[in-house]
């Protein structure tokens, strides 16, 4: 039974992977179009792959340096193995793939998108939206197959095999702790590409999106597509590198860490089962795979009959099914795998080891389904047109700009209030109904149907493209229409979307905290203490430091890519008249060096933060910082990602018409024109640093957790580390256990 759950788990991921190569197949028959739109996205597919292709060689020698300092590590102690070197590569490697697929995709369906929207808003949903299922299967199918496989092999290896580093056989409690290192170091490598891809994406799509708005809406009268705006293809690039590459590495990577912290945890539990006590191990990478089937089932539910359809009603149907069909799927599935009690290893505060249940498992499983639910609903509420909080800025535009910043900042702030008690009563219930392993079950849970989340969130970016194909193509009115109508709901979906991941995210960061107290030899964390009281202020910190820097980047490139739109508009004459062509390159390679270039930073602070700590300060010093930067970054990246969601929204409100004080406001108003500045500034607090705050607290648990057995408080000195003060220190260390 033990092995064929085990070779179950990456078939599911295969199955995933070979439905989207049918999707990828159907798009790409689709027709294109007339020969202009075929150049136009050319020309975004050709930038958006040259900064791929830049951005990998800059995390080739970063990926390089980690994997032989994380190797060299993996010899210091005995739990550790070099092996996390490999895992690491291969994490890394599959999350650029991942992020490649949706990339791939979403520039082969922008131009079928718009040419479907010649016919019918129908037609264009469903090549936009099927281009989304490729991404969300790609990821999908990459995490459950490369992790799953990866635990099949090291388990053989260290649990019941042979280490092949040492050359002996394998001794219980050790080879499990070196299995899981391993797959630590495939949620290190897939965390790190994401956050490098999300950040540098983000710099470059919001420095081209803000230099196409200011200058060719604000100033020279014209739509961001134009095809007389320079930036226009860097904009549309950006789409790409950011909302597609970015956001695929992204959600790649907090899928894996959300079943890697969840595994971590069922490594702490004895369950009597059929599958030789690894149950509560193999239950979240089986989740995950049925959640692959589900929301394939989901897929075929998001289709409108005609023009007048409802596109956000389609896409909540299919949305709702899988969700529905996977937690009772999950019931069924709990019952089969786990015995009827279990006990933790580790004893709680009182010394009673805690014994849960796999009714109490399942419930934590739908406590996390709910909060995911209830999140994207409050998300939408704050973010979707129509809605108070959105046309409270619309109403705030009328007096400037000023009043619509004032908007956006109330109605992001005020977005956390909800969303946060939402969270707190998951984590309440869900540890109330299985303890730790509960609350990492209940994101497991939540994240189950990612492949759904994912290709809703990656429509948007595509529809958002096939409109600027349409208004450069110059193609009739309707067919853009058509696209914003999609482009609007897919704002609201790619809001919804952040707010799910940044859910799952505190879930997961809870779960991963909890398995780094056990591997760094503490039993709680204690904030009486001076210094573990400052990591956790200097924690809190981090996420503010880390988005400051994220959007002083964007201001600083956005402002050369102004300067560069400018010059071009008055140095090129006949670009308004139609009659010379804009510089098109010179905008993509402004974003191009820019986000490469910012993108380090912020990236480093991450990595070497915790790292730097955890050796000057220990490992309590440590857990504070982890809890600090959990709190804060769950909080900012809600206010952040809702702020710029409902500035963008607010914005696209005035381009589809709408009225105040029983006057109608459009496109072009002095109103309007105060949106675009608020949507400017809500760009890179939605696309850059938002979104990259769920990777930030993840990505610095996962470093935690890695580093925790270097840093345990009763880790035997590796032997090159034997002075003579240490062997006596060690001595009267153990002198004092006997007694």
């Amino acid at each position: 039974m033990e092995s064929t759950i085990l070779y179950l788990i990456p078939a599911l991921g295969i199955l995933g992977l070979v439905v989207m190569a049918v999707q990828s197949a159907w798009v790409s028959k689709q027709a294109t179009g007339e020969a202009k739109m075929v150049e136009l996205a050319g020309f975004i597919a050709e930038g958006a792959m040259a900064f791929l292709k830049a951005e990998w060689k800059v995390l080739t020698y970063f990926a390089i340096v980690a994997a032989i300092l994380l190797g060299w590590s993996g010899t210091l102690i005995e739990t550790s193995s070099p092996v996390i070197a490999v895992s690491f590569l291969i994490g890394a490697v599959l999350s650029a793939t991942a992020g490649y697929f949706g990339m791939n995709i979403a520039t082969k369906a922008n131009v079928r998108t718009t040419q479907a929207a010649r016919t019918s808003l129908k037609d264009a949903l469903k090549v936009a939206f099927t281009g989304g299922t490729v991404m969300g299967l790609g990821v999908a199918g990459l995490a459950v197959l490369g992790l799953s496989t990866l635990f099949i092999v090291f388990y053989q290896i260290y649990v019941v095999g042979v280490d092949p580093v040492n050359g002996v056989a394998a001794v219980n409690g050790i080879p499990m702790e070196k299995a899981i290192e391993v797959l630590a170091g495939f949620s290190l490598g897939a965390e790190s590409i994401a956050l490098f891809a999300r950040v540098g994406g983000g710099i470059y799509t919001k420095a081209a999106d803000v230099g196409a708005d200011l200058v060719g809406k604000v100033e020279a009268g014209i739509p961001e597509d134009d095809v007389r705006n320079p930036a226009t293809i860097a904009d549309n690039v950006g789409d790409n590198v950011g909302d597609v590459a970015g956001m695929g590495a992204d959600l790649f990577g907090s899928y894996v860490a959300t079943i890697l912290a969840t595994m971590v945890l069922g490594r702490e539990i004895v369950a009597n089962d059929q599958f030789g006590g690894l149950s509560p191990i193999l239950l979240p990478m089986v989740i995950a795979g049925i959640g692959i089937i589900f929301s394939i089932v989901g897929f075929t539910l998001v289709r409108i009959s005609n023009d007048k359809g409802n596109v956000q009603k389609a896409l909540n149907i299919g949305n709702w099914t899988s969700i529905i069909l996977t937690t009772i799927a999950c019931y069924f599935l709990v019952m089969w795998m786990l015995p009827a009690e279990m006990t933790f290893l580790r004893a709680d505060a009182l010394g009673n080891k805690p014994v849960i249940t796999n009714t109490g498992v399942f419930l934590a499983i739908l406590v996390g389904s709910i909060v995911g639910a209830l999140m994207s609903v409050v998300t939408e509420y704050y973010t979707a047109m129509g809605k108070r909080p959105v046309n409270s800025i619309v109403r705030q535009s009328d007096t400037g700009a000023a009043t619509n910043i004032i908007g956006g900042l109330s109605v992001g702030m005020e977005s956390t209030l909800v969303p946060i008690l939402i969270l707190a009563s998951g984590i309440y219930m869900s540890h109330y109904f299985a303890g730790l392993y509960g609350v990492a079950i209940a994101a497991a849970g939540m994240m189950a149907t990612t492949a759904m989340q994912l290709a809703i969130d990656a429509f948007g970016p595509i529809a958002d493209n096939a409109g600027g194909i349409a208004e450069m193509s110059r193609l009739p009115k309707e067919v853009r229409q058509r696209t914003d109508i999609l482009d609007a709901v897919g704002n609201t979906t790619a809001a919804t979307g952040k707010g799910f991941a940044i859910a799952s995210a505190a879930l997961t960061a809870l779960a991963l905290f909890a398995a780094y107290v056990g591997l760094a030899g503490i039993n709680s964390i204690d904030i009486y203490k001076a210094d573990v009281l400052a990591g956790l202020f200097v924690g809190g910190m981090i996420p503010f430091i880390f988005s400051s820097l994220c959007i002083a980047a964007v201001g600083r490139a956005a402002m050369a890519m102004v300067q560069e739109v400018r010059r071009q508009f008055r140095e090129i004459p006949g670009i308004m008249e139609y009659e010379a062509k804009p510089e098109y390159d010179k905008c993509v390679a402004i974003s191009t060096q820019a986000s490469l270039r910012e993108m380090m930073l912020p990236g480093a602070i991450a990595l070497i933060t915790p790292v730097l700590v955890g050796f000057t300060f220990g490992p309590e010093v440590l857990g504070g910082l982890l809890a600090g930067v959990t709190v804060s970054g769950v909080l900012m990246g809600m206010f952040q990602n809702n702020a710029g969601g409902a500035w963008d929204n607010a914005k696209k409100s005035f381009e589809a018409g709408v009225e105040i004080n029983g006057e109608m406001q459009y496109k072009g108003s002095e109103a309007h024109k105060a949106s675009v500045t608020g949507d400017t500034v809500g760009d890179p607090f939605k696309d850059t640093s938002g979104p990259s705050m769920n990777i930030l607290i993840k990505l610095m648990s996962i470093v935690a957790l890695i580093i925790a057995p270097h840093i345990n408080v009763n880790r035997v000195p590796h032997k090159a580390e034997l002075t003579p003060k240490v062997v006596i220190e060690q001595t009267v260390k153990v002198h004092n256990a006997k007694l």
